[in-house]
């Protein structure tokens, strides 16, 4: 087996497969199967209609994971340019013949499956960003002049996202973007200076919020002023997860998720599903993986000799892990319901499409780690 260290980029088809970082492919195998075990839970012991349907799409996406890695890294630094504003044009589309589900326009239905496109445009941002901090300099990174491009390149689609409308994904968007830009050298008091603005808009931006997202605000400060309304999602999960102890109920015994009073329990709340049937172990184990992922996307970055897969691995990864965090600190009740899915183990083939996507790109960092990456 060649190692991924010492890789060329004239590698045969076979030499780059060997290449690949199996390490991390198991890792995603693993968290991949805990959501997959627990949308047959779900369904009260049935594959359909959730689990078959998963397992079908992590299938297709593993096998597009692989492709997006074996190709060379140079190329992706080609095309992020096109495929950002192929992302802006498909939330364009939404806006005007998108899919409308749950009171929210969303999605664009393929026939086979509803895509999501903002999903997909966090991949697409942070490529954007990877490729205009490649090759620049400290002293460039802490220019407000240079930083403008960073900036629209976030905003133009925080904009259209936010229209749908979609608050966390538009949070998401702006977190991870944000995350870049600081790992890329900005000044820390342009942070401060922000965090000072947000905290200043607040009482302006709450009057532009919808009546459904002041609610979740409302509820996240006092669960109990309406346990029978917006504040039922929250208490049921803190029920769910109190009540699997450390060893967990069993799988298939989960009381709250199976006698319904479990919401979006395939979906948003489905490590509460998972908690509640497995139990803290059960739950520390999920996290285990999710920390051992993130290492490894680590390892990735800390080892690319080249900024643009530098920063497009450390990108995908904080992408990655405040997706675990914030879905996490949401049904335990520690942050306001935002609807953000837990990676790779929520049912939903946007969500899974976009993490493996991001995990092929890690893994073409990797392997063309010590590959010239030239503007």
């Amino acid at each position: 087996m060649v190692s991924p260290i010492f890789v060329k980029d004239d590698l045969s088809i076979l030499q780059k497969i060997a290449s690949l970082n199996y390490w991390l492919i198991l890792l995603i195998f693993f968290v991949s199967m805990v959501g997959i075990a627990s949308l047959y839970s779900a369904a009260g012991g049935n594959m359909d209609p959730w689990a078959s349907k998963q397992l079908m799409r992590f299938g297709v996406g593993v096998i597009g994971m692989i492709i997006i890695a074996i190709i060379d890294i140079k190329w992706w630094y080609r095309l992020t340019w096109p495929i950002y504003f192929l992302g802006l044009s498909m939330l364009l589309f939404v806006e005007i013949k998108g899919h409308v589900g749950m009171g929210a326009q969303r999605w664009i239905d393929l026939g086979f499956m509803q895509l999501q496109p903002s999903e997909l445009m966090k991949i697409a941002v942070i490529m954007a960003l990877a490729r205009h901090f490649h090759g620049a300099s400290l002293e460039q990174a802490r220019r407000i002049s240079f930083l403008i491009i960073p900036a629209i390149v976030i905003i133009t689609p925080v904009l259209l996202v936010l229209m749908q409308p979609d608050l966390g994904t538009s949070l998401m968007i702006i977190m991870a973007g944000a995350a870049m830009i600081f790992m890329a050298g900005a000044p820390i008091w342009l942070f401060v200076a922000a965090v000072a603005l947000v905290g200043v808009s607040v009482p302006i931006a709450w009057q532009f919020l919808h009546d459904y997202q002041k609610q979740r605000v409302i509820t996240f400060l006092n669960p109990e002023s309406d346990p029978l309304g917006s504040g039922y999602h929250i208490i049921q999960s803190k029920i769910a997860i109190g009540s699997g102890g450390i060893e967990g109920k069993g799988f298939l015994q989960g009381t709250q998720s199976h006698l319904n009073f479990l919401p979006e329990k395939q979906t948003d709340f489905i490590f509460t599903l998972w908690v509640e049937e497995w139990g803290l172990l059960g739950g520390l184990g999920l996290l285990t993986g999710f920390l051992l992922i993130f290492i490894s996307a680590l390892s990735t970055a800390l080892t690319c000799k080249h900024n643009f897969g530098r920063y497009l691995a450390l990108g995908v990864s904080v992408n990655f892990s405040l997706y675990v965090f914030i879905n996490i600190s949401m049904v335990m009740g520690l942050i306001p319901v935002v609807g953000a899915p837990l990676p790779l183990v929520s049912y939903g083939g946007t969500s899974m499409l976009a993490a493996l996507i991001g995990f092929g790109l890690m893994m073409s960092c990797g392997i063309y780690r010590h590959s010239k990456v030239t503007r």
